[in-house]
């Protein structure tokens, strides 16, 4: 049996190289303010994974995705084990775009903070007088550059990553930049409107894209996981606060009452985290999960 070793760790997924196709394993880590923790959340992976399968499906008609298969039985023989079984997505082979695609549809976190003090989001005038966890009257992209392990993604405008991509793919960086900014809009749109008829208010999200072998531009990564997205419970949604929340929220908000902990999570914090990862993944779905 042939062996696999990962040729990229990132703070929560590996990425195995199988020839025609990647082998994409999310694990059980968890990462919070740019630093990998020193507990496991286990099942999480499998939650993510799954999740993603999940919104894959219901996007293809928007934009072509990197999912192939999430079923061990399609990869090599060194991938048919209980570890990688539910966590591992087999997937199309990419040249990913160094632009994360950030879209926000509700006021909160990060932007809050920055819209109290200039009135904008990322160089974004927005209306006077919005409160904390405010709907939005349209979703913004507020893209940033990818960062390596440890350092902080940097914010930048579509102006910007017309440049970034113009200076990668010369002729085409315009192109490419308004498909990354409108693929994001419209798929946040056609996925928050689901979620929220099945209680779940997705408050922000970002998203990755690729270019195939054609040049065509290709959804990849992860997709509106409680990882990469807030998702806040519809029932006893209120303007003008904090909201609780299904994804790292809990664990952001524990680590920023606890600046001593050193990274490191009580069991009830990962128990409780765990929890709203199942949840939130049972009411998107509509299916037990049952991994």
């Amino acid at each position: 049996m042939q062996e696999y070793k990962p040729f990229k760790s990132g703070k929560v997924r590996e990425m195995y190289d199988v020839g025609d196709s990647i082998i994409m394993v999310a694990t059980d880590r968890i990462s919070a303010f740019d630093h990998i923790l020193k507990n496991m959340i286990v099942k999480k992976g499998t939650v993510l994974t799954q999740i993603s399968k999940f919104w894959f499906d219901l996007t293809k008609d928007i934009v072509p995705n990197h999912m192939i298969s999430v079923d061990t039985k399609d990869m090599p023989e060194f991938f048919q084990k209980p570890e990688f079984t539910g966590n591992s997505m087999k997937c199309k082979k990419l040249n990913m775009l160094p632009i994360e695609c950030i879209v926000r549809g509700y006021i909160t976190g990060s932007g809050w903070e920055s819209y109290k003090k200039t009135g904008e989001i990322c160089g974004i005038k927005l209306p006077e007088g919005l409160q904390e966890s405010q709907k939005l009257a349209e979703p913004i992209f507020t893209p940033s550059t990818k960062a390596e392990i440890g350092d902080h993604d940097e914010n930048i405008s579509v102006e910007q990553s017309i440049e970034i991509l113009e200076k990668l793919y010369p002729g085409r960086g315009k192109e490419y930049a308004l498909k990354l900014r409108d693929y994001t809009i419209a798929i946040y749109k056609k996925c928050a409107a689901y979620a929220l008829e099945r209680g779940i208010i997705i408050a922000d999200t970002k998203f990755e894209f690729g270019l195939n072998e054609n040049g065509e531009v290709v959804l990849g990564d992860e997709m509106i996981t409680p990882d990469c997205s807030r998702f806040w419970p519809l029932e006893g949604y209120k303007v003008g606060q904090g909201q609780p929340s299904y994804d790292k929220q809990f664990v952001r908000d524990w680590l920023s009452a606890n600046p001593d902990a050193g990274y490191e999570l009580p069991q009830d914090v990962i128990d409780k985290t765990i929890g709203k990862y199942i949840e939130a993944y049972e009411l998107l779905t509509g299916q037990k999960f049952d991994f």
